[in-house]
């Protein structure tokens, strides 16, 4: 099998602000969300070639994360104070068309987040099985294995992530990615990291010491005294990052793997926008 894990938030925001200008239909609706992440959808599903594949979007609910770190993702806009015409979720309803159309399983969470589903998938199946989870969000970089990819779509500038990739680009083993991130923090989701710490530190230390836990245990063994003090004085913080970073197999998964079947007939995105009534 190969299973094609798209999440869904990150691929829609990724559209409707990337497209090169506003698009609208024959009925002055707007549609350039749809039809990039239409387009993009069956793009990759072309460039990977699944035979299962589900799309995962955050729903809106309370976040658990946010409870041990209160400004997680507090950077992030509040679409529901913005007109509709400038939120990704006005044309949110006309991608769930597309997919029920496309006969692609989709869902929104509901008690975590699209991280937790998709590691649990990855996770699950991950072993026995090829998963490529379709996302910018490096998160995920921690997941990735011999049969686990990430794939960053960007058109012609597509970047599938292996562990060489990771290995390349960090000087760490995936695994390890968790590790990096509580130490350097993510600017991304607001989590701020140990003081003057970045990737080339963390992963010095990471080399020399293995683990995150082994680096805390260990601060006082640091060489570098700047980078010690920092460590021992954030040791705290490091640990509630880690905790918020650390992807696991705890979240139920809301498809069963035969759902997913999936086989691509080489329909078109004109052909879906004019099935679900847009073109």
């Amino acid at each position: 099998m190969r299973i094609l894990i798209v999440d869904g938030s990150n691929l829609l925001f990724q559209m409707f602000f990337g497209m090169p200008a506003r698009i609208v239909n024959d009925d002055g609706r707007a549609i350039h969300g749809t039809l990039g992440f239409t387009g993009a959808l069956l793009k990759i599903i072309r460039m990977t070639k699944p035979t299962h594949i589900a799309v995962l979007f955050d729903g809106e609910h309370e976040n658990a994360r946010s409870e041990l770190l209160p400004e997680y993702k507090a950077n992030r806009p509040d679409y529901s104070m913005t007109t509709e015409d400038k939120t990704p979720f006005s044309q949110f309803p006309d991608i769930c068309a597309a997919l029920d159309f496309l006969g692609i399983k989709y869902t929104e969470t509901i008690d975590c987040e699209t991280d937790d589903i998709i590691a649990a998938y990855a996770l699950t199946y991950g072993q026995a099985d090829e998963i490529v989870i379709s996302s910018f969000d490096s998160d995920f970089f921690q997941l990735i294995t011999e049969n686990v990819s990430v794939l960053r779509y960007r058109g012609e500038k597509t970047v599938v992530c292996t562990p060489k990739y990771i290995r390349d680009k960090f000087g760490i083993a995936p695994a390890q990615y968790a590790d990096l991130k509580s130490l350097t923090g993510d600017a991304a989701d607001n989590i701020k990291g140990a003081h003057k710490i970045g990737a080339k530190t963390a992963a010095a230390l990471l080399n020399e010491f293995g683990t995150l836990d082994n680096i805390l245990t260990n601060a006082e063994r640091i060489t570098k005294p700047s980078v010690k003090s920092s460590v021992i004085n954030s040791a705290e913080r490091i640990k509630i990052n880690y905790s918020i970073i650390k992807l696991d197999n705890s979240a139920a998964l809301p498809f069963k793997i035969d759902e997913l079947e999936y086989s691509y007939s080489g329909i078109s995105t004109n052909e879906v926008l004019r099935g679900i009534g847009l073109k």
